[in-house]
C-alpha cells in the first residue's frame, strides 16, 4: 500500500500564542482514513495546516520536523504543487469561500486544474447534485446558512478530486442527515483509492466505518478542568416573564426564509431549536435579538407591562464579533466598572484562564466560541441569551460545561434559546422546537418531541442508529 502522506516529529509554535502543536508522527496510505481525535485546543487545526503545507509556507512561527507528500518534503514543494495533491477543508468555511456565486466557487478550483470545459461542466453538475446545492447555484455564498456554506466548502474540494483529503471538523455545521450522507461519501472516496484525514469532535458518525482508524492527539494542555461552585452574584430577574412570539415571518428578496412562527416560552427555560441546514434557525434567533427585520410580533409579558425582548446573542461564526488584541480586553470591552468577580468566574467556568493575554483570533474555533460566550455573559441582559450552534468546536467535556452553565443561567431566571445539530446537546433542553422552512413542525417537552418519528421525518432529519437518547 503506497504512502501518500507522512509526518515525522512535526511540531509548531505560533509567534503570539503559547498554543500550537506538540510533536506528532503519523503515516497515511492510499485507501486509508485517519480520524484525529483530541480536546478542544489540542492542535488539530494546526496539524491540518502543517499537513496541507500552509505551515510553513503561509504561517509564521517555529516549525519543526518534516511532512512528506509522496516522499517529497513540503518545504521543497510550492503551494501550487501541494494543492494539486492535497485538498484542505477549513473548520470555518467562511475562511475559504471567495467567489461571488456557489457555482463560480466550485468552478474556481476546477479552472485552476486546467480541465476542459466539458470535464468542468460534468464535475460541476455532479457536485451540485451530490451536495444538494443545485437550487443555490446562482446565490452568493455569503447568503447561505453556516451548514450550507460548509457543504459548499466540502463540494469545492471534492470536485477537484485530490489524492489526499484533509477535513477540519467537516461535520460540525451539518445536520444529522447531511452528516450521515457525507460519511458515506467519505467512505466511497477512500475505497476508490484516496486517503483522508478527518479532525472531528462528532466522532460517533465515524466510529462505524471500517476504513477509518482513530489517532489520538494530545495537546500542550491536557483537558483537566476545574468547574467552579455556585456563583452567588450573577444577577437574576426580579419577576417571572413570558416570551410570546406571534406570526413571525422573514422575507428576503421576495423569498420566505421563515414563516408563521408562533410559540410561548417562560423565564428559566432552556430551549433547543433543531432543523435541517437552511431551515431558518439562525434567522429566527437574529429576529429575537432584534438584528433581523421581520413581520409579526415578539413581546415580553412580566405581569406589569409589555416590553420588547432584550437578549444577548452569540453568533455561529465567532470571528465576526471578536476584534480586540487579547481575550481579557475582548470580554471587558466597553464595560464601565466591570464585575471582576463575574469575570474571574466566567474565565474559570469556560476554561479560558491561560488565554487571558492571547489574541482571541489565534485560538481554536471552540475556544473562540467560549470567548464570545463569556463576552456576552459579561453584559447584563434583561431576559436571556441566544446561542447559535454553541457546541461547534467543543469536545465532550466542554459541552458538559456548556450544559452546566446554561442550567445555572436558567436557575437565575434567564431564558436560554439555542440552535444545534448536536442531538445529544438538544436532549438537555427543557423544550425542543423542530423547525423546517414552512414553520414549526413540533414543540414541547424534549422527552416527548424526541420520540415523534413523524415530526423528525417531516423536517427531513434522521436520528442515527447509534443515538439512544434517554431524556
Amino acid at each position: 500500500m503506497l504512502t501518500t502522506l507522512q509526518a515525522n516529529q512535526v511540531a509548531f509554535n505560533y509567534p503570539q500564542n503559547n498554543c500550537g502543536l506538540e510533536p506528532v508522527t503519523l503515516t497515511l496510505k492510499k485507501n486509508q482514513g485517519l480520524f484525529i481525535s483530541g480536546d478542544s485546543g489540542s492542535g488539530k487545526s494546526t496539524l491540518t495546516r502543517c499537513l496541507s503545507g500552509l505551515i510553513p509556507h503561509l504561517y509564521r512561527g517555529e516549525f519543526y520536523g518534516e511532512i512528506l507528500i509522496d516522499k517529497t518534503s513540503t518545504r521543497d514543494l510550492s503551494m501550487w504543487e501541494i494543492a494539486n495533491k492535497v485538498g484542505l477543508v477549513f473548520q470555518n468555511p467562511a475562511h475559504q469561500i471567495l467567489a461571488p456565486t456557489v457555482e463560480s466557487e466550485i468552478l474556481f478550483g476546477l479552472e485552476n486544474l486546467g480541465l476542459s470545459r466539458s470535464d468542468m461542466k460534468f464535475r460541476l453538475e455532479n457536485t451540485l447534485t451530490q451536495f444538494e446545492l443545485i437550487q443555490f447555484r446562482n446565490r452568493s455564498p455569503h447568503t447561505l446558512s453556516g451548514g450550507e456554506q460548509q457543504k459548499l466548502a466540502l463540494a469545492s474540494i471534492t470536485a477537484r478530486q485530490p489524492q489526499t483529503y484533509i477535513f477540519d471538523e467537516p461535520l460540525s455545521m451539518l445536520d444529522t442527515t447531511s452528516a450521515v450522507e457525507f460519511v458515506k461519501l467519505l467512505e466511497k472516496l477512500i475505497t476508490q483509492g484516496n486517503a483522508a484525514i478527518i479532525c472531528e469532535h462528532r466522532e460517533k458518525y465515524l466510529q462505524q466505518s471500517k476504513n477509518i482508524s482513530k489517532f489520538l492527539l494530545h495537546g500542550k494542555h491536557r483537558n483537566i478542568i476545574h468547574i467552579p461552585e455556585k456563583y452567588q452574584t450573577y444577577p437574576s430577574t426580579n419577576d417571572p416573564f413570558l416570551l410570546q412570539v406571534s406570526n413571525l415571518s422573514v422575507e428576503k428578496s421576495g423569498k420566505k426564509i421563515i414563516q408563521n412562527i408562533n410559540f410561548e416560552l417562560q423565564a428559566g427555560q432552556i430551549v433547543a431549536i433543531v432543523g435541517r441546514n437552511g431551515a431558518g434557525k439562525t434567522t429566527l434567533l437574529r429576529s429575537l435579538a432584534g438584528l433581523q427585520k421581520f413581520s409579526g410580533k415578539t413581546v415580553i409579558h412580566d405581569g406589569k407591562c409589555n416590553q420588547k425582548p432584550l437578549f444577548n446573542m452569540v453568533f455561529q461564526n465567532p470571528d465576526i464579533q471578536l476584534f480586540n488584541p487579547s481575550v481579557k480586553e475582548e470580554i471587558l470591552y466597553h464595560i464601565e466598572n466591570p464585575d471582576f468577580d463575574r469575570y474571574r468566574w466566567l474565565m474559570d467556568m469556560l476554561d479560558l484562564q491561560r488565554y487571558e493575554d492571547t489574541p482571541p483570533l489565534l485560538l481554536s474555533e471552540g475556544e473562540k466560541r467560549r470567548v464570545a460566550l463569556a463576552t456576552a455573559l459579561m453584559r447584563y441582559s434583561s431576559h436571556g441569551i441566544l446561542l447559535d450552534e454553541p457546541a461547534l468546536g467543543q469536545d465532550e467535556s466542554h459541552k458538559q460545561i456548556l450544559v452546566r452553565l446554561m442550567k445555572k443561567l436558567a436557575d437565575a431566571g434567564f431564558l436560554i434559546i439555542y440552535t444545534t445539530h448536536d442531538l445529544e446537546l438538544a436532549a438537555h433542553a427543557d423544550q425542543l422546537i423542530l423547525l423546517n422552512k414552512n414553520g414549526i413542525v413540533s414543540q414541547g417537552k424534549t422527552s416527548d418531541v424526541i420520540n415523534l418519528e413523524a415530526a423528525w421525518h417531516k423536517i427531513g432529519l434522521i436520528k442515527p442508529e447509534w443515538m439512544a437518547l434517554n431524556v
